[in-house]
């Protein structure tokens, strides 16, 4: 049992800083092991964006595997700045899956889209969007723009904060924080008609 303790505490938290930092480290010296690492961490979060954006799974594998090719073809190249080396690789995901819609010009929802695994509670923001039920959402946040999608997106089911959204959509936080702004208003206002219909 104490063997078993001090395991435990010895594991490294593999959402730290210090530890994905080390990771990247290690994988632009070539270390496989740290490169499978990085897959494994990141892996059902961005599938899960990907299948949010491009509304199939097929797609969204495909996506998936392209995004974790661009990721090891340019580690090497990658340098620490202000965001973390998630959002550098949403901001890989996101990109493809722009190609992908200006390739395609479709977007065909599937049956259910997987919840990405997380152990951080709800925000009060997240539990209101959720008190109007999955489906019924789901059909509201399709009325609003692509940009104001994914900016919902990233902040209420990925629970990234605005600093990472703005790397990874490429604009500035306030522009971020506008997006979100005119996105609840508008999801207000059409809540508010659904509910006095």
């Amino acid at each position: 049992m104490a063997d078993e303790a001090t395991q435990a505490t010895a594991r490294p938290d593999k959402d730290s800083t210090t530890y994905i930092r080390r990771l990247v480290e290690r994988g632009q010296q070539g270390e496989r092991g740290a490169l499978e690492e990085l897959y494994l961490i990141h892996f059902d979060r961005i599938y899960s964006y990907l299948h949010m954006s491009v509304g199939n799974r097929h797609d969204a594998e495909d996506l998936t595997t392209q995004t974790f090719l661009k990721m090891l073809e340019s580690l090497k190249r990658f340098r620490w700045q202000s965001a973390p080396f998630s959002a550098w690789l949403f901001r890989i995901a996101h990109n493809l899956a722009m190609d992908h819609f200006r390739a395609s010009r479709r977007w065909q929802p599937e049956e259910e889209v997987p919840e990405p695994e997380g152990d951080s509670e709800p925000s009060a923001e997240a539990a209101a969007l959720q008190s109007i039920g999955r489906q019924s959402m789901l059909e509201l946040i399709e009325r609003l723009s692509v940009e104001q999608q994914q900016v919902l997106t990233l902040k209420f089911v990925f629970n990234l904060p605005n600093a990472d959204v703005a790397t990874i959509l490429d604009k500035t936080e306030g522009a971020v924080k506008s997006l979100q702004h005119r996105a609840l208003v508008s999801l207000q206002k059409q809540v508010s008609s659904v509910t006095e219909a």
